[in-house]
């Protein structure tokens, strides 16, 4: 149960080499508190464009999202157009693309019971050591690639009480997700540069990833990190740090020559 987001922005759009990494916490998560209670995507989305513009003072940006971070970002890009440049999937699916199920098959259990309304909190509440390293030591493609102390820094969060609900809210609205996406894909599919990287083993979604970004966008681009589950970012940093640059790199350059 994980949400990343980054936004890579630029303060000289013609400088590549003068870039700014923001990792804010999403809506409810972290040390980020929800206002509305509202966790469907396209409203977390909004409040991630608030954040960039009115908090951070950023123009167009570069958006990267990781689990339901890819979610948000998602929704940054189909329903709030405009703001992002570029976009960079990690190991999502993407709520209305057209599957009827983005739990792969029922393979992702955790989905359903997460939906339920209470009773994961009141199952986990004082047992999240147990449940949730779960996920961090089996989703990975060898169960050591976290570490015993990152593991504990997540964990700590969610032992707050309404940190933990929040980290379910975000399953509950799925169904709102795909309603949203699935209805703004009929009018509107964005054509900025879309990478979408998927985890090669394990829990990853491989090329699932691709196929969900192309059944909504247009300009899409696929890449496949082999070693690693679902937590790309922690357990090939480096192989993802290269691949958002050089897709970042490869976009401006592009566009420079359109010039």
């Amino acid at each position: 149960m994980a949400a990343d987001m980054v936004l890579l922005t630029t303060g000289d759009p013609f400088a590549y080499d003068e870039v700014s990494y923001v990792a804010p916490d999403l809506t409810g998560l972290g040390d980020s508190v929800s206002k509305t209670d509202r966790f469907d995507k396209r409203s977390i989305a909004a409040d991630i464009v608030e954040l960039a513009h009115e908090h951070l003072g950023l123009g167009r940006f570069n958006l990267v999202g990781h689990d339901w971070g890819g979610g948000v970002a998602w929704a940054v890009a189909a329903h709030h157009p405009g703001h992002a440049k570029t976009l960079m999937l990690v190991d999502i699916a993407i709520p209305g693309d057209g599957n009827p199920n983005i739990s792969q098959g029922g393979a992702r259990w955790h989905h359903a019971f997460h939906n339920t309304i209470g009773l994961p909190e009141e199952l986990i509440t004082g047992r999240e050591e147990i449940y949730l390293g779960w996920f961090y030591k089996n989703y990975c493609a060898m169960e050591d690639a976290i570490s015993s102390d990152e593991i504990e820094k997540y964990i700590c969060s969610y032992r707050r009480p309404p940190v933990l609900h929040a980290g379910f809210e975000y399953y509950r609205a799925v169904g709102q997700d795909v309603e949203d996406n699935s209805s703004r894909a009929l009018q509107y599919r964005p054509d900025i540069p879309v990478l979408a990287i998927g985890g090669g083993k394990s829990w990853g979604r491989g090329s699932q990833v691709g196929e969900s970004a192309r059944r909504m966008a247009d300009n899409v681009t696929e890449a496949i990190v082999e070693d690693a589950g679902h937590w790309i970012p922690e357990e090939q940093p480096e192989e993802l740090a290269n691949l958002i640059d050089g897709f970042y790199r490869t976009t401006y350059e592009k566009k420079s020559r359109a010039l």
